[in-house]
């Protein structure tokens, strides 16, 4: 199967999740911590840990080293995940997510240094045709700007320790394996939520949110865990077939991703959310899918080597 495949389920998968994100923000914790959420996050990857153990029980027998890394980049993973959901508490996730646009940056420099990927003048230039089209979705043009810096501080440096924990997994995942290293990566997301449990505010928010909203709370964030899995699991698998900073220009059509779910919500479930829908931003947003469109083409076209 075409790594295009496994990339695209993430954006895909993700700018679904983005919305249930928003909604989960906007609806339990406006003006709660959202730490509390990512307790939610850990306790998935906690579940998760003996389905994997069972079907790979030589995930025990790694070097304590390499382990020790994995579980560091499944904690680096999350504390980025912290750092998108404060940007989205303040902020409308069409604004927050162009920001990420920086992994790929990120991705490129490490993947140069670290694991000596180097890209072609065909790729350099696709992926730029990604990241520029996924940026134009974002952009409010014809309108006042709107530019936070608190809100790019926090998506940069969200998007520098994405780019050091896919990193780290495409390192290990290459040497020991997928399975082992997705393992180890839940491992160490459910250290930081044991970490986050240790605090005795969020304890108290967790208990709290458990008490006023059980079902709903733990349905939807249940449905919202699988699909954000699904989608960190298929961008994974995809580190191993392509270059890491040509993957992370391939998620970063989350943003597109994104405003097309959210002319289905506004088409069909109104109560939660609105999209401009005007002929003007959807020439804009047609204009970004065809960039993105042809950067995939020209990625894509003169093959991958991972």
């Amino acid at each position: 199967m075409s790594w295009l495949v496994f990339a695209f389920s993430g954006p895909v998968l993700w700018a679904l999740s983005t919305h249930f994100d928003k909604y989960l923000v906007e609806r339990y914790f406006k003006e709660s911590n959202v730490a509390v959420l990512l307790i939610f996050t850990a306790l998935t990857g906690l579940v998760f840990l003996p389905v994997v153990w069972f079907f790979e029980p030589r995930v025990l027998a790694l070097d304590p080293s390499p382990i020790a890394l994995m579980t560091a980049s499944g904690v680096i993973y999350m504390s980025a995940l912290f750092l998108y959901l404060r940007a989205l508490q303040h902020e409308e996730a069409s604004i927050v997510v162009p920001f990420a646009q920086a992994a790929p940056l990120f991705g490129y420099v490490l993947g140069y240094l670290i694991l000596g990927e180097v890209l072609t003048p065909r790729q350099i230039l696709g992926g730029g045709l990604i990241i520029g089209g996924a940026l134009l979705t974002g952009l409010r043009l014809g309108g006042p700007a709107r530019f936070r810096v608190q809100t790019a501080a926090l998506m940069v440096a969200c998007a520098l320790l994405m780019s050091l924990s896919s990193l780290t997994f495409k390192v290990f995942a290459i040497s020991d394996d997928f399975w082992p290293t997705t393992f180890w990566m839940f491992a160490g997301q459910a250290v930081f939520g044991a970490v986050l449990l240790l605090v005795p505010d969020y304890r108290v928010g967790l208990a709290q949110m458990m008490r006023t909203n059980p079902g709903a709370l733990i349905a939807i964030n249940g449905v919202n865990e699988l699909i954000n899995l699904g989608g960190s699991l298929g961008t994974r698998y995809a580190l191993l077939l392509a270059p890491l900073s040509i993957v992370q220009a391939v998620s970063g059509t989350t943003t597109i991703f994104v405003f097309l779910f959210g002319v289905l919500i506004s088409a069909f479930l109104p109560s939660l959310g609105r999209e401009d829908l005007s002929p003007r931003n959807l020439l804009q947003k047609g204009t970004s899918a065809a960039l993105v469109a042809l950067g995939v083409y020209l990625v894509n076209s003169g093959g991958i080597e991972p």
